[in-house]
């Protein structure tokens, strides 16, 4: 079709029959990276299908919140969504909505353009101006029924990702909160792999800041046995092990079963890595006996990634302390020609990770649009 002619039958006034004949035309060029080129080429369309969100007809708000997802996919239309079709106040406010039907469509809009940093301050700076908080967020995402229409499982990606913003974090890891006390629960919440992966993910992203790690290792939080209860199995530990480890942790039933997912596995050991930056995170992890959790979890893998992550954290727990000056790991200085490398090493990581995030998405979209 020519854009002008589509772009007519975009609009409020026009018929239902032939709106949902456009919208369902545009959804079909949404699902390959060609047809995307077209809305970066022609992005009035996102414009006129953002404003069709609010159609009366569910079928075709479905449809561009659906064509939205597909677009937001893409990092080369994200400027497109923010700024020309201003996609972001709308989504926001229609989020807080207990009754709003399109939740699940919009936490996925806001986790796609959430992913890489330059949209993700855009997307936080659009939160600060309609006063919608990480905070809230959470609140939302932690009231079981907040809406019964949706899961909102999704917010559990976004709030990952806008935890990699030091100021998201700050709201996270305020002790007057206690906000990520609020989400420990979840990392074994067993209907939802998504939400407990964006969990793991947020918490991994607020170890960052190591000045914190005393208090969420601390009796306040005590983050420990949450993050070393999925990695457990139903493997029978000698009696001084046990007596060691944290009490959750102790005399595990023979039916215990571990994190399903080899992904949220490798995420909860690097949450455990960051955790042993600091010499009082190392001394708290080899003190709460967290090894002969890891060194089952290590027999028992067969993740070659996931097993990988289990040696980098043995090493740190069974080798001796760092000399002096080299205690916290995340402060040591690293030489140039060595960051580049691991600079290359990580983008080469970032792109095979891309690969898989676009599989799997597209085959959430997929199922989005069989339904």
């Amino acid at each position: 079709m020519d854009v002008d002619e589509l772009l007519s039958f975009l609009t409020p006034q026009t018929r239902p029959d032939v709106k949902g004949h456009a919208t369902g035309y545009l959804l079909g060029l949404s699902g390959n990276r060609e047809g995307l080129l077209h809305f970066l080429n022609n992005p009035d369309l996102l414009v006129a299908l953002s404003s069709l969100t609010s159609d009366p007809s569910n079928a075709i708000a479905k449809e561009c919140y659906l064509i939205l997802i597909n677009a937001s996919a893409d990092e080369k239309l994200h400027q497109v969504l923010v700024n020309q079709a201003n996609v972001l106040p709308g989504l926001l406010k229609n989020l807080q909505d207990p009754e709003f039907m399109f939740s699940d469509q919009i936490c996925t809009v806001l986790s796609n353009l959430t992913r890489h940093r330059p949209t993700c301050h855009t997307v936080s700076k659009v939160m600060l101006q309609q006063e919608v908080s990480v905070a809230q967020l959470v609140d939302m995402f932690c009231t079981e029924g907040f809406n019964k229409m949706a899961s909102l499982h999704y917010l559990g990606p976004l709030l990952s990702n806008l935890s990699q913003l030091p100021e998201n974090r700050a709201v996270i890891l305020d002790p007057d909160r206690c906000v990520v006390k609020r989400l420990l629960s979840f990392l074994s919440y067993e209907a939802s792999a998504t939400r407990r992966g964006g969990v793991i993910a947020t918490i991994r992203n607020c170890c960052l800041d190591y000045t914190c790690h005393d208090w969420l290792l601390g009796d306040e939080v005590d983050v420990l046995p949450f993050l070393l209860l999925p990695l457990a199995g139903p493997e029978e530990l000698s009696e001084e092990e046990n007596e060691g480890l944290p009490v959750d942790l102790q005399y595990l039933p023979d039916d215990k079963t571990r994190e399903e997912d080899p992904d949220i596995r490798k995420l909860l050991l690097e949450t455990l890595l960051l955790l042993t930056a600091t010499k009082s995170g190392r001394q708290t992890l080899k003190k709460k006996n967290v090894y002969p959790i890891i060194r089952e979890l290590h027999r028992w893998e067969q993740d070659a990634n996931v097993n990988s992550a289990c040696e980098n954290l043995v090493q740190v727990l069974i080798g001796d302390e760092p000399e002096e000056g080299m205690e916290n790991l995340l402060e040591v200085e690293v030489p140039e020609e060595m960051e580049e490398r691991l600079r290359q090493a990580e983008q080469e990581e970032e792109e095979k990770e891309e690969t898989g995030e676009t599989r799997k998405s597209q085959q959430i979209q997929d199922g989005w649009i069989r339904s």
